[in-house]
């Protein structure tokens, strides 16, 4: 079963045609950055494109303040 999220895509690391590069790309984010941090590539619900945020920016109850949302299928978590 697929795992739905939901974020601000302007929170988003970056934007991929291709899930092998967007990996790559998170993995060396996750190299250069605090590697304590969760990395997730996700793929949008309604488009073909990943992108790539920090577990830390998923819109939840307790943090959406008027938060822009969309849905996300979790793909990998880094």
């Amino acid at each position: 079963m697929d795992e739905i999220v939901f974020f601000n895509p302007g929170d988003s690391i970056g934007n991929f045609h291709d899930h092998n590069e967007a990996v790559k790309t998170a993995q060396i984010y996750k190299e250069k950055q605090d590697q304590n941090k969760r990395v997730l590539v996700v793929h949008g619900v309604n488009n073909k494109g990943f992108d790539i945020f920090l577990a830390d920016d998923i819109v939840s109850h307790d943090n959406e303040k008027g938060a822009v949302q969309k849905p996300y299928k979790v793909s990998d978590r880094l």
